[in-house]
């Protein structure tokens, strides 16, 4: 019987690097929590396949926010998945086409920020936890060359946005099965 944290070797890779360390504390407000738990996803609806559609596997903001991935279609490889956010208050968002796009995104050691409309990170001077890098996110940054060739991108914001142009829609449109308002 295998002891993964979960069937997504890199979230697995990521998972022991935390361990490894002792703590989450290479990006901002990122922690992995119990893979495949969106928290307060019946909020939205509790239909069986809504609920199925997607799997939850880390803080994504200190208020409660939630990053996940969208099964979108039946790919055996969840890691090429689109991943979204789960605002706190409202509001799911795709943010990145994968999860190797997403550690980029960690790459930037920045809180992302989830509105009514949209999702994104905002520079450190205007966010609350200022300039100050994460205690770990040099050897975070050093990990995930090590273990992808990865760079954090110089602008996380167009990543964000490159996903959310090619999936945004098909993921409203999908969410207009079951919710409405989207």
């Amino acid at each position: 019987m295998s002891h993964a944290y979960s069937p997504v070797p890199e979230l697995n890779m990521l998972k022991e690097f935390e361990e490894r360390l002792g703590r989450a504390c290479y990006s901002q407000a990122v922690e992995l929590r119990e893979f495949g738990v969106v928290p307060g996803i019946k909020t939205w609806t509790a239909d069986p396949e809504f609920v199925a559609g997607f799997l939850g596997f880390a803080d994504a903001t200190l208020s409660g926010s939630t990053y996940a991935l969208w099964r979108v279609d039946d790919r055996a490889d969840l890691s090429t998945l689109p991943v979204v956010v789960f605002g706190d208050e409202g509001g799911i968002f795709i943010v990145a086409h994968n999860i190797r796009e997403l550690l980029r995104l960690f790459g930037c050691d920045r809180e992302i920020h989830v509105w009514d409309d949209c999702a994104g990170f905002v520079e450190d001077d205007e966010d609350e936890q200022g300039d100050e890098a994460s205690p770990d996110h040099v050897e975070y940054l050093a990990w995930l060359d090590q273990q992808f060739g990865l760079a954090p991108p110089s602008d996380p914001n167009e990543l964000v946005q490159a996903a959310d142009e090619e999936l945004g829609a098909q993921l409203a449109s999908w969410m207009g099965r079951f919710v409405e308002d989207v």
